[in-house]
């Protein structure tokens, strides 16, 4: 976690979370501004002459997309076509790329992509030295046109100012994400503080679920293939582009209609958080998928998104014996060109 955390009155529990004093946190975000430092979220660059060309090899993102505006969702894969790490890409300036994911990635991932880079002029950075605010709520595209003095993007876009990116993502209320300089980072949230309470960092990971939006951690990797996560109903698979690693599988998936298993959002009729990777059961106590991410909503109950099979199960479902009632998906699950939200279709 950036040093800058530490000095905004909230407190650090565990690795990636933050939670502050502010009361009910989830329901303040359906009634008011709030804003949090998102603990659980890193970036990796990707920079230098051939760090297009590099990562066109290695994401299912068609990268010439990422063009200072479009900011695509993309996820890199395994040659057996699982997902290793599913991010968001965005560009910094000509040569420099941006990726933000789940903290516990950031290594791996570097790791993973610097047996490749070696061939190429790119560098694979870290960047431990910038700071994420999260904002939610109905005025807050306005908060930041005078905050931040940017004009907010649509979803999946960014606007820039200066060292400064904000990046919409969906939800049940308006996101914007800013990316800054870590020594910039708690001036802004006293600025931003006039129009927004703080809240824990569980908010913002509740908003993800509720957009069927997962991003997997460290344990999850090397799991699942894109369309399990929905992907490619996200916009995050590009089918026009050319070849990358695990391309031939994710397509061989989609256009086959391979794919057993399925994102799926839920709400447990209790107040108890299951563990990622909590088994879901069947009445006949048969598994039929795991939790992804599990956060308490506005109402004390805790909402989750899981990995589970396409047939049709037997209920009542449940997860560690709490009853698991389906919620709908805020998306259709059918493909969605990165290249339509782009507006280059």
């Amino acid at each position: 976690m950036n040093d800058w955390i530490a000095h905004l009155g909230g407190q650090r529990d565990g690795a990636d979370r933050v939670v502050f004093d502010t009361p009910e946190p989830a329901r303040r975000a359906m009634e008011a501004n709030v804003m949090t430092p998102l603990a659980h979220l890193g970036i990796l660059d990707v920079a230098g002459e051939d760090a297009e060309r590099f990562l066109q090899g290695q994401t299912s993102a068609q990268v010439s997309l990422a063009d200072g505006d479009f900011a695509p969702l993309t996820c890199f894969c395994t040659s057996k076509g699982r997902v290793l790490a599913n991010a968001q890409l965005w560009r910094v300036a000509p040569d420099h790329y941006r990726l933000l994911m789940h903290q516990s990635l950031v290594p791996s991932l570097r790791d993973h992509l610097q047996k490749f880079a070696a061939f190429y002029k790119a560098a694979l950075t870290p960047r431990d030295d910038l700071a994420l605010i999260g904002l939610i709520g109905r005025e807050v595209p306005a908060v930041a046109e005078v905050l931040l003095d940017v004009v907010p993007p649509a979803v999946w876009h960014q606007a820039n100012r200066d060292d400064l990116q904000v990046l919409a993502h969906p939800g049940p209320r308006p996101r914007l994400l800013a990316c800054l300089p870590v020594e910039r980072a708690a001036a802004t949230w006293e600025t931003l503080a006039a129009q927004a309470s703080p809240v824990d960092n569980a908010v913002w990971r509740l908003h993800d679920i509720q957009a069927g939006l997962a991003w997997l951690e460290a344990s999850q990797q090397d799991t699942y293939l894109p369309q399990m996560l929905n992907w490619e109903a996200l916009g995050g698979i590009s089918f026009k582009k050319g070849c990358y690693t695990g391309q031939e599988v994710v397509a061989r998936a989609h256009f086959r209609g391979q794919v057993k298993k399925r994102l799926v959002r839920g709400q447990l009729d209790g107040g108890l958080i299951p563990e990622p990777g909590s088994a879901i059961e069947d009445a006949d106590e048969k598994r039929l998928g795991e939790v992804l991410c599990a956060e308490l909503d506005a109402y004390g109950e805790a909402e989750v998104l899981a990995v589970m099979s396409t047939r049709e199960p037997s209920p009542p479902l449940r997860v560690a014996g709490q009853k698991l009632k389906p919620l709908k998906l805020p998306y259709p699950l059918e493909r969605l060109d990165p290249e339509r939200l782009a507006g280059k279709a």
